[in-house]
């Protein structure tokens, strides 16, 4: 069941998405060589704690998965697509290119937002990917309005990306967002125009492209919860939770990530 929201739920799902964007915009002046992801995802903590909210991924369990998700964020590169583990060993490469997937829950609502960082210079072809990506999540964002469909949203998305050649993850979406981190309804980043459900004023979303350079094969790690491209080809995420509205969506996780 897909739950509305008003203004007896918004103050909180506002504020706790401004704090996962204070995160991702912190992040983006960490972002260097050397770095380690323990690193990054100990500083997470720290701030979502100190302004009064509790890490959403931290101790998330999936069935079928023997150990809940370890991190506060979620940390992937290159050709990790999504829920890489933050690790002591895990160092930052010039030329890399890094999702950092973030979560937190402030007065029994949740925000969840993404962003992927260039580690240094990287490459033409992976400043390629990181633009599409972000500038995908842009156009699905713009046809998120009262009267517009999932399949809107998901055409979207896959329009802005297929010129490019690039893969679309498929078995991974976006999703509903309020009380719980996850709710109905799953929010594809494909799909034909005018296909799916309708959307209406106080849905909340968040929407996430995922796009490899490569393929559109994935496959799960060992630990059970990374993602990665089976090809081996480079992978970007960039997300945000947005109120479908009549007019320009709200943008609930509002971070600027140069």
């Amino acid at each position: 069941m897909i739950i509305l929201k008003d203004e007896r739920d918004l103050p909180q799902m506002r504020r706790a998405g401004r704090i996962v964007a204070d995160v991702l915009e912190m992040i983006a002046g960490m972002i260097r060589p050397g770095l380690s992801t323990a690193e990054i995802d100990a500083a997470a903590e720290e701030l979502i704690r100190r302004s009064g909210a509790k890490p959403a991924f931290k101790g998330y369990r999936v069935p079928g998965i023997r150990r809940p998700f370890p991190g506060t964020v979620c940390a992937s590169i290159n050709s990790e697509i999504v829920h890489g583990i933050p690790s002591a060993g895990r160092l930052l490469e010039e030329g890399d290119i890094i999702s950092i997937d973030v979560g937190a829950g402030y007065a029994g609502y949740f925000g969840d937002a993404a962003c992927t960082y260039p580690v240094g210079a990287v490459s033409p072809g992976r400043k390629s990917l990181l633009d599409v990506t972000r500038r995908s999540l842009e156009e699905g964002i713009s046809a998120a309005r009262a009267g517009k469909t999932l399949g809107d949203i998901g055409h979207a998305v896959e329009s802005c990306v297929a010129p490019y050649g690039y893969g679309i993850v498929r078995d991974y979406s976006g999703h509903g967002i309020g009380r719980h981190l996850h709710e109905p309804p799953q929010v594809p980043n494909y799909g034909e125009p005018g296909s799916g459900i309708t959307l209406v004023q106080g849905m909340t979303l968040a929407i996430e492209p995922m796009v490899m350079s490569g393929a559109e094969d994935v496959f799960t790690g060992g630990d059970q919860w990374v993602v990665k491209t089976s090809d081996g080809s480079d992978a970007a995420h960039f997300e945000k939770s947005i109120l479908v509205r009549d007019g320009d969506p709200e943008i609930l996780t509002p971070w600027v990530c140069a």
